[in-house]
């Protein structure tokens, strides 16, 4: 069979095609705004001990209220501006003040909360390969879902080229689940994560516990 002309019009009901997403961290840690990637400040980070270069990737869920995607709870959650009144589960989380550095949306949006040079408070009471502490060394990257939801192809397309960026500015050699290094406390991204989909960001891998 002949191959198509290179301006065929394709099939009906075929995704359309989209060229690979690339992206590039600042040196001060910040992703250009524009495009597919959002600036959304947050109040809860601080310095990282002696201003340690991370080395570690954290993937979280996360939806507010849980199992919702739609709106923009997270974000507001994270700036210390969620309207607790404005759905019963929230007051579950009415005292809390955290952050990362990333969210990726369902469709693919990046929101970035934090600068990767500064530390975010993501991972809580941790420990990976014996050192407490992952905020100090970690990068953390929420991904909107829960932990038996599949995550969409957007969002994994854009985690790939987020880490990608993140390993092209700083020393990452290894990234894992909160459920790793806070396990019995938390589950996240669950076993809705499909590990092997993170495989094209070399050197990450999920099996160094």
């Amino acid at each position: 069979m002949p191959a198509a002309p290179e301006d065929a019009t394709p099939p009906a009901g075929a995704a359309p095609h989209r060229p690979p997403l690339s992206l590039a961290l600042q040196a001060d840690g910040w992703l250009p705004p524009g495009g597919p990637v959002l600036h959304r400040p947050s109040p809860n980070h601080d310095r990282r001990p002696e201003d340690e270069d991370p080395y570690l990737l954290v993937i979280h869920n996360i939806s507010l209220p849980p199992g919702v995607f739609e709106g923009d709870a997270v974000i507001d959650f994270f700036q210390n501006r969620l309207d607790i009144a404005a759905h019963p589960w929230f007051e579950n989380i009415r005292d809390l003040r955290v952050s990362a550095h990333f969210l990726i949306r369902r469709d693919g949006r990046i929101v970035q909360f934090v600068p990767t040079t500064l530390r975010a408070w993501h991972a809580g009471v941790s420990a990976f390969q014996g050192r407490e502490r992952c905020n100090d060394y970690a990068i953390g990257i929420e991904l909107e879902g829960t932990d038996t939801t599949p995550y969409t192809g957007a969002q994994y397309a854009a985690l790939n080229a987020l880490a990608a960026a993140i390993c092209s500015r700083h020393p990452i050699r290894a990234a894992c689940g909160h459920e790793h290094i806070a396990p019995g406390r938390k589950t996240d991204p669950g076993p809705a994560f499909e590990w092997g989909r993170l495989a094209g960001a070399a050197p990450l891998a999920p099996d160094l516990f």
